[in-house]
């Protein structure tokens, strides 16, 4: 029998209520909970081994958020019909919780610890995403797991002037800016988010606005955990220690590391040399040492490492490179170094270099995205690629991980603000290949996909840049270092990942993770300030490498317009079984894709050359043209008769040159005169008022030789009434008619 369920509920911002539930489902795991909002229901699971694994080193999280695609009424669409590898979203959700959560464990905590959350019941307007972390944090708060304190995530946007806490998905469509938050009652861990420009005080106020909901929904994981009875949670073995071991360490490699860390060598000769240090440590420490000393040696190594340069940071304000807190490194910047491509550029900030292209596509390459609870299309996609060799390391190759994922998006993201709106008729692909990686990778992605985006001659707006941002701390002494532009060391021995995009009017992008027990509203605001410097920094730079975006694209590049038509004749310019827009795909080498959009039928044409893009352009020009009297045009000889001949004068529309238009001079036959297939131009002199047969001259575009009866330009059927001659007949016979 089951156990009676324990619940709390509560509510943030003008949203429904939020109600936590745990003792139903999932009771064999370490703890276990529902999150439920309106008809949306997220099931968390959290199981952690009671020892670590032999050898263990660091803290082994894993956290998989994944979507049921029956929690929506759907079945997925892949061959096997089954929820298969975690798609982009779900990664990003997946990253999401895993940054909030890190730092509440404690730093000699090396037990394996599994949180698994899954939609299982979806609502059309609720964002899982933003309920999830509130779901793995309750269901570690109801567990004996140790960790430290509890956190939450909400999003926040702003909708038509005013700030929202979980904005449903219709707010999300009109928001001005939308971040997620996570935070412990106390300090902000986790920001992620876009805006169209905000201002740094924007940014500010929305993480003030979350941090107040944050709190409530800590709250609420309190009350829980109280019904529930936690108090104590589990014991667990923590490392080895060897203070003789750790201060034989000290005395050796102390001013030997700081030595190193005060030089301003590059990345791989500060390697080199710290490996050297510890080499000669090990060697000093005799043969006698046991391999697990060395591995304990090694360690403590590591640990006076992080803390001779932090120290060095904070209390002399001299960096591993050399440079000021506040300073960008050299910025290199190239644009179309590659011929083929449609737009590229190579730029490069310190030790840290992308390669990034720009390839313009069809409306038929948009990417299909699709999550449990929709599936939609996007018309920008941005790839971003890590090989090992930008790090000089030899690993395998493999489909890109996490990291890559969540640093191509946050570039995409930032990017797309400022793209041209939803009537640009490309798709555009935008790749960046990381050749040297020393730090910001993501952010010089972002500063080459501008570059580039501009190269190809797309209307891209305004230049976007990043900068990131890095922080060191000293809780003995409350004493903090914020850093510009980090380099890969100083973000793996900070306590602080915080990456900041935008123009010159304001944020794009903020992508931020910390390592330790938060960040105040203080140091968010000097943080964010030095970035804005920085940015501005970079802008500059790539403002003089290329001012504006290329007037048209590439002479190379595929030529894209799009033309509006009546919806009348959508049918016309398809043809029965679609043989018309087959016929002039096939003779111009352009793809066509036609939508009907209200009453009017949408025609995006695309083709790699100019002439066909021309010659499709004016055929469906002529289908849908209405011809008018007195107009020239060029006509093609599609039949001859005895009497005349049928000539195609628009794409789809026949009229007759008549035996007696054809020539000033009098033709008794059509023989030798024009052939199938002859080119001719011809003038509309008249449509048959009752048929709509159309009327063609040929002669009257041809000098009137001297002598001749002057030529009538009357349209058919408008024929001026007459005295009849003396002797005609009656009853005329009757004249063949012209078959269209």
């Amino acid at each position: 029998m089951l156990s009676q369920p324990i619940s709390a509920t509560f509510t943030t911002g003008e949203g429904q209520p939020i109600t936590i539930e745990t003792g139903k489902l999932a009771r064999q795991a370490d703890g276990a909970v529902t999150v439920r909002q309106g008809n949306c229901i997220i099931l968390a699971t959290v199981v952690a081994n009671k020892e670590p694994r032999e050898g263990q080193e660091f803290f082994p999280l894993s956290v998989d958020y994944q979507e049921k695609f029956a929690s929506a009424g759907r079945i997925p669409g892949s061959f096997f019909k089954r929820e298969a590898r975690l798609n982009d979203y779900e990664v990003l959700t997946s990253r999401l919780i895993d940054r909030a959560l890190r730092p509440l464990f404690p730093d000699d905590y090396f037990c394996d610890v599994q949180v698994l959350v899954t939609l299982v019941s979806s609502d059309p307007e609720i964002m899982p995403d933003s309920l999830a972390g509130l779901a793995a944090s309750s269901a570690l708060a109801v567990s004996d797991i140790p960790i430290q304190e509890m956190i939450s995530e909400v999003r926040v946007a702003k909708v038509n002037g005013r700030f929202v806490v979980n904005p449903t998905r219709t707010e999300l469509e009109t928001a001005s800016l939308e971040f997620l938050i996570a935070a412990t009652e106390k300090n902000l861990l986790m920001v992620e988010g876009e805006a169209s420009e905000c201002s740094e005080e924007e940014l500010i106020q929305a993480l003030e606005i979350a941090h107040d909901a944050i709190r409530i929904q800590i709250k609420g994981q309190e009350e829980l955990r109280n019904k529930v009875g936690v108090k104590v949670k589990r014991e667990y073995k923590k490392p080895e220690q060897n203070e003789a071991l750790q201060a034989k360490v000290i005395a050796f490699a102390k001013e030997k590391v700081y030595q190193i860390s005060r030089a301003g060598s590059s990345k791989h000769e500060r390697s080199d040399a710290y490996d050297t240090v510890k080499k000669e440590l090990i060697e000093s420490l005799g043969e006698e040492v046991t391999d697990a000393d060395k591995k304990l040696a090694k360690k403590y190594y590591a640990d006076l490492q992080w803390e001779v340069v932090r120290n060095m940071m904070l209390d002399e304000s001299v960096r591993l490179d050399g440079r000021k807190m506040d300073q960008v490194r050299p910025l290199t910047m190239e644009i179309d170094p590659l011929p083929t491509p449609h737009g590229s550029a190579l730029f490069t900030r310190g030790e840290t270099q992308s390669l990034t292209t720009v390839t313009l596509g069809t409306p038929l390459d948009e990417l299909l995205v699709e999550s449990a609870a929709k599936s939609d299309y996007t018309k920008f996609i941005l790839h971003y690629n890590f090989p090992p060799f930008s790090t000089g390391e030899v690993k395998m190759m493999r489909a890109p991980a996490r990291r890559e994922v969540g640093h191509g998006n946050l570039a995409m993201r930032s990017l797309k603000k400022m793209m041209p709106g939803k009537d640009y008729p490309y798709t555009v692909r935008v790749v960046s290949d990381v050749l040297e990686s020393n730090g910001s990778s993501s952010m010089a992605t972002v500063c080459a996909g501008s570059l580039a985006l501009m190269d190809a001659g797309v209307p891209f707006s305004k230049h976007v840049s990043g900068v990131a941002m890095g922080l060191i701390t000293r809780p003995t002494d409350q004493k903090h270092a914020i850093l510009t532009d980090i380099l890969g060391d100083e973000d793996h021995l900070g306590d602080m990942d915080f990456k900041v995009t935008g123009t010159r009017d304001g944020i794009c992008g903020v992508q931020m993770d910390i390592k330790v027990d938060g960040l105040s509203m203080e140091t968010m605001r000097e943080a964010l300030e030095q970035a804005r410097k920085g940015r501005l920094h970079i802008l500059e730079a790539m403002y003089e490498c290329m001012p504006a975006a290329r007037e048209e694209v590439k002479p190379h590049a595929p030529r894209m317009e799009k033309i509006f038509i009546d919806k009348e004749f959508i049918g016309a310019v398809i043809g029965p079984q679609g043989k018309i827009i087959q016929e002039i795909q096939r003779e111009t080498g352009a793809t066509i894709n036609l939508e009907e959009v209200g009453n009017f039928g949408e025609v995006s044409i695309f083709s790699p050359a100019k002439e066909g893009l021309d010659k499709a352009v004016a055929w469906i020009k002529g289908i849908v043209a209405v011809p008018e009297v007195g107009t020239v045009y060029e006509a093609k000889v599609k039949s001859v008769m005895p009497y005349g001949a049928f000539v195609e004068f628009l794409p789809g529309k026949q009229g007759l040159l008549h035996i007696s238009e054809v020539s000033w001079k009098r033709l008794e036959t059509m023989d030798g005169v024009l052939n199938e297939g002859d080119m001719v131009k011809v003038k509309l002199i008249g449509v048959d008022n009752k048929t709509g047969k159309f009327k063609l001259s040929r002669k009257i575009l041809m000098p009137k030789p001297e002598g001749a009866a002057p030529q009538g330009d009357r349209p058919e059927g408008n024929r001026p009434e007459g005295p009849r001659r003396e002797g005609r007949p009656e009853i005329r016979p009757q004249r063949q008619e012209n078959k269209e």
